[in-house]
């Protein structure tokens, strides 16, 4: 396997660790929506530096029209997560058993979407992963 393969999932893996550790650390009697502007701020100029650093920043017309609705919904759908993680964390969900369950459900989710929409195909292996999946999800959420 090549680098190229294993960084991003290595990037995806250590910053949901540090993303969890801190949206359960968000003090309770903070604004959701101001925490998250203050976050989506920070995350604007990370983003912006990034893209400096990865490109030509005189190609930001050229570069802009690019862009489609997508960057629109995803911002809609990362309000959605977020705020979803932070008042489930502050309705008292463990951070291992609450992050867990949300992973795993979308997961299984996912797996029906990418065989209904973009035609993927999962053997005897995957369904056995996904039942044991759906057990666990049992056995993790009782008591």
């Amino acid at each position: 396997m090549s680098l190229n393969y294993i960084v991003p999932i290595i990037i995806v893996i250590v910053s949901n660790i540090v993303y969890h550790i801190t949206t359960k650390n968000i003090p309770k009697d903070a604004n959701s929506f101001l925490s998250l502007a203050i976050t989506y701020l920070a995350s604007t100029v990370i983003a912006i530096a990034m893209y400096c650093l990865t490109s030509k920043p005189s190609r930001i017309l050229m570069d802009i029209h690019k862009v489609n609705w997508t960057s629109y919904v995803l911002g809609l759908a990362i309000v959605g997560v977020e705020v979803g993680y932070i008042y489930m964390y502050r309705a008292g969900w463990d951070i291992s058993r609450g992050s867990l369950v949300a992973s795993i459900s979308i997961s299984i989710l996912l797996i029906i979407v990418g065989i209904l929409f973009y035609k993927e195909h999962i053997g005897m292996y995957q369904i056995i992963g996904i039942v044991c999946c759906i057990i666990g999800l049992t056995f993790i959420n009782l008591d």
